[in-house]
């Protein structure tokens, strides 16, 4: 296992994307899903080599993305991917449009389960279909799917569901029984389960994660699933996802897809992806998996000292933490208070639907030191 670190800020802030332009040099910018750490060794060499050789034109007809990636599911997941019944395309979010397009009729309604990824419901309006709004279970201890929900909009037409496993932002990873449940619905039903799995490789050994597809015949035949190395590997700007099928017929739709949706894939993203599935990258994963581990805890434990009126649950997944501020005195946007006078970037948890009204999601990609010194500033606002 390697052991993957952040990189100092000084080195962060002469980067250009998102996270560090964003806000002045004052603010510590922990909102977009960006992640502080360097480059795993494998993608880099395999990016430096593209580069020395002029390797920068189209993607290839042919390509090694998905037998890179099957082999990647199958060891980390034991799931067995069918190389023909996948698609690449330049990002999650296409991918999603793309199927919905496919798959339901324009004014036809996608069910969403907030509070969730913001996009999703600007993707449900991109495609032509209306939003239908399904939301989490809390249980008191972990948000869950609301089943007895969900066969309601599908009973009452809804003709998608767009799943998010693991979930953003409560880094949820759903049960394989609640799964297998949602198949047999949309089976029943003849709903189409657009599954997206960007968080996969960022489930902690301990979740268990079950890709939706491999849960049952159900699934399969109801279900797609869109997946991608760039959260894991921080690859966002290189523009290279895959779609996945595992059934004749949602085949036949991937396969029926315009060839630019292919074609938008970046070159630089494919050859990124295929290093980062590659095996020679599971220790540099596995040792990323364990300082995010540790950043969550600690997380827990910065809160309990410094802020004890918040209330997290330490994700399954990821480095996003869902945290309920309401009790902590910011009125009624606490991310845009927190932000003016303790320079601290959150998202807004009302972004991700009504249910996130109080909340803040918080990225701990990050090191010790910057989320620590976070989570003191906000704690001295919250004092004044």
């Amino acid at each position: 296992m390697i052991q993957v670190d952040a990189l100092p800020l000084h080195e962060l802030r002469e980067r250009t994307s998102e996270k560090w332009q964003e806000y002045p040099a004052d603010v510590l910018p922990l909102f977009v899903a960006e992640t502080d750490f360097a480059m795993a060794p494998t993608v880099k060499a395999a990016l430096q080599k593209a580069l020395d050789a002029g390797d920068t034109g189209y993607i290839a007809s042919r390509s090694p993305l998905a037998e890179a990636y099957a082999r990647f599911a199958e060891r980390r997941f034991g799931w067995q991917v069918d190389l023909a019944m996948t698609r690449s395309t330049a990002d999650v979010s296409m991918g999603i449009v793309e199927i919905l397009r496919r798959v339901v009729q324009p004014g036809e309604r996608v069910v969403v389960t907030p509070p969730v990824y913001p996009p999703f419901y600007d993707l449900v309006e991109e495609a032509g279909a209306e939003v239908e709004r399904v939301p989490l279970r809390d249980t008191g201890t972990a948000w869950e799917l609301d089943l007895d929900g969900i066969r309601a909009a599908f009973d009452g037409g809804a003709r998608a569901i767009l799943l998010c496993n693991p979930h953003n932002p409560t880094g949820t990873v759903h049960a394989r029984d609640s799964l297998a449940a949602l198949a047999e619905l949309a089976d029943e039903y003849g709903v189409a389960v657009i599954s997206d799995e960007i968080h996969a490789p960022l489930a902690q050994p301990s979740a268990d994660f079950t890709p939706f597809l491999s849960v049952s015949p159900a699934a399969r035949r109801a279900g797609y699933a869109i997946v991608s190395a760039s959260k894991a590997f921080n690859l966002a700007g290189l523009k290279c996802a895959l779609m996945v099928a595992a059934d004749d017929a949602t085949a036949r739709v991937l396969r029926g897809l315009p060839v630019e949706v292919v074609w938008r894939t970046g070159q630089f993203g494919l050859i990124a992806a295929v290093a980062a599935f590659h095996e020679d990258s599971d220790p540099w994963l596995d040792g990323l998996l364990r300082t995010l581990d540790r950043n969550r805890v600690l997380l827990e434990d910065l809160l309990a000292r410094h802020l004890p009126g918040a209330r997290y649950r330490i994700p399954d997944a990821g480095y996003l933490a869902w945290i309920d501020v309401s009790a902590l005195g910011l009125g009624d946007s606490p991310a845009r208070r927190i932000l003016k006078e303790a320079k601290v970037a959150l998202n807004a948890g009302g972004a991700f639907g009504a249910e996130g009204e109080g909340f803040v999601r918080l990225n701990f990609g990050t090191s010790r030191e910057i989320l620590t010194d976070a989570v003191e500033r906000i704690a001295a606002l919250v004092a004044r």
